[in-house]
C-alpha cells in the first residue's frame, strides 16, 4: 500500500459529512470539493489543537500551494474521515498532508497536501509561525 494512503500515516481524524450540493452531474463528489475537506482538517487542527482564534488571531495562515491524487470515488450521502498529518515545518510556512477515507476501504480516496504561509492579518507581511500553533505543528510531524 501506498504510504499517503495509509491510516498510519496520520496523526489526527476528524468526521466530515458529505453534502448533496457535493456531488456533479457524474453522480459523485466533484474534485474541487476535495480542497475543502482538506482546508477543514487543516483548520480543525490549528483550532483545537494549535488555540487558533480565527476571527481574532493577529496572525493567519494563507494557502500558497495545494495538491490533491484521487484514488476512489465518493459520493453524498457518505460519511467521511480527514486525516492530518504534518509534511514539512519551516519558520513561516507549513506543508501538511491530508488525506479523505470513506470507512469502507482501508486505503484513502484522496490524498493531497496543503501549504500555509502565516502572515500578520493587518499588514499581510509574512511572519515565524505563532508559539502554540508550532507547537502543536511540531506534535503532528513527529507522530508519521
Amino acid at each position: 500500500m501506498n504510504e499517503a494512503r495509509s491510516r498510519d500515516n496520520y496523526f489526527y481524524f476528524k468526521a466530515l459529512t458529505t453534502r448533496w450540493m457535493d456531488n456533479d452531474v457524474y453522480g459523485h463528489v466533484n474534485n474541487v470539493t476535495y480542497y475543502s475537506y482538506f482546508d477543514t482538517i487543516a483548520n480543525c487542527y490549528l483550532i483545537e489543537q494549535g488555540g487558533l482564534d480565527i476571527h481574532k488571531a493577529e496572525s493567519i495562515g494563507l494557502v500558497v500551494a495545494s495538491s490533491c491524487e484521487y484514488h476512489l470515488p465518493i459520493a453524498f450521502p457518505q460519511v467521511l474521515e480527514g486525516a492530518f498529518r504534518v509534511n514539512k515545518l519551516g519558520t513561516k510556512s507549513v506543508e501538511y498532508g491530508v488525506a479523505i477515507f470513506d470507512g469502507e476501504h482501508p486505503e484513502a480516496c484522496a490524498t493531497g497536501t496543503f501549504t500555509h504561509v502565516f502572515v500578520d492579518r493587518a499588514s499581510g507581511k509574512s511572519i515565524a509561525i505563532p508559539g502554540d500553533i508550532r507547537r502543536a505543528l511540531i506534535r503532528a510531524q513527529n507522530q508519521h
